[in-house]
């Protein structure tokens, strides 16, 4: 059976892991962390705090807008549920709205229609590491003053205007979870910070509401409780196994997106909707999932890849469907698109240790079976 997901692995991140472990300094903040920080905020021109998890920066960005009860957030609902949770969790009212049907990004125009008096901030998840519109989607927040919160977790390496997704919102999530191009050992994440107004109070935040970050580097001479705060620092061992993809991201990119161009070229005339290039110029793509609109009910066509050795998959359930998004949420407007990716959308194995003959496999499957 072809997996549908293998973490990337360089070669290189035993060795970092090694000397992790060697210097005997594990917790937060040592020298492994530092440099994938250095290599953030030189990769984003933003500041780059590095935690355990996208979960974890994406709810540091909830705080640090200050969500109160009864705030309203505006977000796909073809996401996964840390983009919601991260704001449910300070009590906020999550409004979901309809996506793209041929990106399956947020649709700015629901997203305007969506706005209350209420409304606090708008959160664009680039699904597919596909840019959502930002331009269009930042418009909107300056005319009603909103925070925009990237969920970019699949979105690294991917770039709107020149700019990697994560850094042109007041916020940016990234996420280095297994099933990411890029992995820090199977969990880990970064909040870009790009409103300077948040940078101070960020560090405080991640370091338990302390000031200990400007104390390490010799700005202040002790550290104190300082404000709320949370443990949101990855250990070195989690940061040297991302040094280890870092040190290699171009090579794992261009395989990458290699394989998923063999995909487009390959299942393009098969007369249905799939993942294509993007046609703005100002998009660049990280090829981080190939999807697949089946002609009718998905599971049919999952077992089909099964039965030929294949683990194709859906993707997410709604969140406004579920028992939680009902609780905590409301719609604005259709969910249409929404609905066809839920019933319809199949994502294709796609990890860089696919070999040229296993990629074969699955276009020959593929065209088999939807033909």
């Amino acid at each position: 059976m072809i997996p549908f997901c293998k973490a990337a692995v360089t070669g290189d991140e035993i060795d970092h892991v090694k000397t992790a472990i060697a210097s005997r300094q594990l917790g937060g903040d040592g020298a492994f962390t530092k440099k994938c920080s250095a290599w953030f905020r030189e990769y984003g021109n933003a500041a780059a705090l590095l935690t355990p998890s996208c979960t974890h920066a994406l709810e540091m960005a909830a705080f640090l807008i200050n969500t109160k009860p009864g705030d309203e957030i505006i977000m796909p609902s073809y996401t996964f549920v840390s983009t919601a949770n991260a704001f449910v969790l300070r009590g906020g009212k999550i409004v979901f709205v309809d996506v793209d049907p041929e990106t399956i990004n947020i649709d700015p125009k629901h997203i305007k229609d969506a706005i209350t008096d209420r409304t606090t901030a708008i959160a664009p998840v680039h699904y597919a590491g596909m840019p959502c519109q930002m331009d269009e989607i930042m418009a909107i927040a300056r005319a009603h003053d909103l925070f925009v919160i990237e969920d970019a977790a699949q979105g690294l390496m991917s770039r709107y205007d020149g700019k990697p997704l994560g850094t042109i919102g007041d916020f940016g999530a990234i996420s280095f979870h297994t099933t990411k191009n890029f992995t820090s050992g199977g969990e880990g994440g970064l909040l870009f910070v790009n409103n300077l107004d948040f940078v101070h109070r960020a560090e405080v935040f991640r370091e338990k509401g302390t000031d200990r970050s400007a104390f390490f580097r010799g700005d202040i001479d002790k550290y104190t409780w300082r404000d709320m705060g949370s443990s949101m620092l990855p250990s070195e061992l989690q940061m040297a196994y991302l040094w280890g993809q870092l040190s290699g991201i171009e090579a794992l990119h261009t395989r990458r997106l290699s394989i998923w161009n063999r995909y487009y070229d390959g299942l393009k005339g098969l007369g249905l909707q799939t993942s294509k290039p993007p046609t703005d110029p100002r998009m660049e793509h990280n090829g981080h999932i190939f999807f697949i609109m089946s002609p009718g009910d998905k599971q049919t066509y999952l077992e089909a890849f099964k039965a030929r050795g294949i683990h194709a998959t859906s993707h997410y359930e709604p969140l406004h469907e579920a028992e939680m998004g009902k609780k905590h949420g409301r719609v604005s407007g259709p969910m249409d698109a929404t609905n066809m990716a839920k019933e319809r959308l199949i994502r294709l194995p796609l990890y860089v240790s696919l070999t040229d003959d296993e990629v074969s496999h699955i276009i020959t499957s593929a065209q088999e079976i939807f033909s």
